[in-house]
């Protein structure tokens, strides 16, 4: 069965995007620096073998823009009143429509590596479930290969605590578990810092949207 590589995502707009960078940018660069990383995500969802690539996208009736920005990807509404049950809703629409594993990650880690992604397909052979911690208590990338909707809905979101508790459901539930290297997302003033730090030491290979953005903006 084939595999699903989903992505949230939301369509940038000034004064609604990353408003936690706001300052040290103004509200217009801030939505120009998302929709840089998410053009870099979904150049590092290209480089995983074996996935169908789906965009799960708000708001609802922006398919022209999403389908524009990435004609090769599969699009999907986001569905539910909050952050976990939207993403329950897409891994198990992909789990009960024949995909073999889903993959949801964020839009938000531009320089994550694609072989993250790619580890996390291989680890569903053996494991339940995979996440990909952050280092703010949080995970940038969950998968399984069976809906575990308490996984998503039972924990609250946007919090320090979301990995360790998600950690503690999957426990209760008798779920075999593999956990990814940590990497972190962009949401914070010391974040875009640590971000421009580690484009400063790399190659120019990686992120090249956002590393353009940064170079004339920040």
């Amino acid at each position: 069965m084939p595999n699903a590589l989903i992505v949230v995502a939301k369509r940038p707009q000034s004064g609604q995007t990353k408003t936690r960078l706001t300052p040290p940018l103004t509200p217009e660069a801030a939505a120009q620096l998302y929709e840089a990383f998410l053009g870099d995500t979904l150049d590092l969802m290209r480089r995983v073998p074996d996935a169908r690539r789906i965009i799960a996208y708000l708001p609802e009736g922006e398919e022209d823009y999403f389908h524009a920005l990435a004609p090769d990807f599969d699009l999907l509404a986001q569905k539910g009143n909050d952050l976990g049950e939207r993403l329950d809703n897409a891994l198990t629409y992909c789990l009960t429509s024949g995909f073999g594993k889903a993959v949801i990650m964020d839009s938000d880690s531009p320089t994550l590596p694609a072989e993250c992604i790619a580890d996390a397909f291989a680890a569903l052979d053996a494991a339940d479930l995979v996440l990909g911690p952050c280092d703010d208590g949080g995970y940038y990338l969950i998968g399984l290969k069976r809906p575990a909707p308490r996984l998503l809905r039972e924990v609250q979101m946007s919090t320090p605590n979301v990995m360790s508790d998600t950690l503690a459901l999957a426990e209760s539930d008798g779920l075999t578990v593999h956990l990814l290297d940590t990497w972190y997302d962009v949401d914070t003033a010391a974040e875009l810092e640590r971000l421009q730090t580690e484009l400063r030491s790399s190659n120019g290979h990686r992120a090249t949207l956002t590393r353009k953005f940064l170079s004339f903006h920040v």
